[in-house]
């Protein structure tokens, strides 16, 4: 208790999934507490500033200070980044999109913070994974996020048959992602190696005008167009 005193905290601030997604919908409290923070852990420098510019948190962006931790960074050059906090800063952690922490690299910040006992305050705000469960009509109640893919067609078309099973016999919602530009030859593998039966949901541009959320079997899939998901980011779900 002594150490969450004397250091600052670390915010965990959502922003907006796709530039279609109104700045305006930011909750008030989360703008109240961006304004009071001058320190930011971010993704990217360039769209952070971008969205608290946006956001009009009421004070000069040249005013604060930003470290990047993205996916390059080595775990070595994370625990440097959290001296301002300890030093008694507040600090806030953003992600390139959505949840920071979440399918993000600032969870290996916040596993540095959770280390030294430094308290970590998460705020409300869009999560596409959660948000392609709600509209998916899968399973709510028992539900996986799984990442990527393997990339080599072999260890994929095992990894979907593994997915696949945990689906059926556990109904349990099996959830991941892909690279935007390899959207269309994933969905082209799971039609070919999934059992016709099984229900796939397809979430495209979620919060953007041209969101596309549909959630049917794959034999059904087979016989339809399917959606314009090539570089736009997109949730995939298997379910029975």
């Amino acid at each position: 208790m002594e150490n969450q005193k004397r250091y600052g905290k670390i915010y965990m601030l959502p922003c907006p999934i796709s530039e279609g997604n109104p700045y305006d919908v930011l909750p008030e409290a989360n703008r109240a507490v961006m304004g009071a923070i001058d320190y930011f852990i971010v993704e990217n420098v360039r769209t952070a500033r971008r969205f608290l510019s946006a956001a009009k948190i009421g004070r000069a962006i040249e005013e604060l200070e930003f470290a990047e931790c993205s996916e390059h960074t080595s775990e070595m050059d994370v625990a440097p980044l959290l001296k301002p906090v300890l030093e008694g800063r507040d600090c806030g952690i953003i992600s390139e999109a959505g949840l920071p922490g979440v399918a993000d690299p600032g969870a290996d910040v916040v596993a540095a913070a959770q280390r030294l006992g430094i308290e970590v305050v998460p705020l409300v705000g869009p999560s596409s994974i959660l948000m392609a469960l709600m509209a998916s009509g899968q399973n709510g109640q028992s539900f996986a996020f799984n990442g990527y893919l393997p990339i080599k067609p072999a260890e994929r078309a095992r990894a979907l048959k593994n997915f696949e099973r945990r689906a059926l016999a556990e109904n349990q919602s099996q959830i991941f992602i892909e690279a935007p530009y390899r959207n269309e030859k994933l969905l082209g593998d799971m039609l070919s190696v999934l059992q016709p039966s099984v229900r796939v949901t397809v979430a495209v541009d979620i919060t953007s005008p041209t969101q596309t959320i549909r959630t049917l079997t794959v034999a059904e899939w087979r016989k339809i167009p399917k959606p314009d998901m090539h570089k736009k980011p997109t949730i995939f779900i298997l379910g029975r």
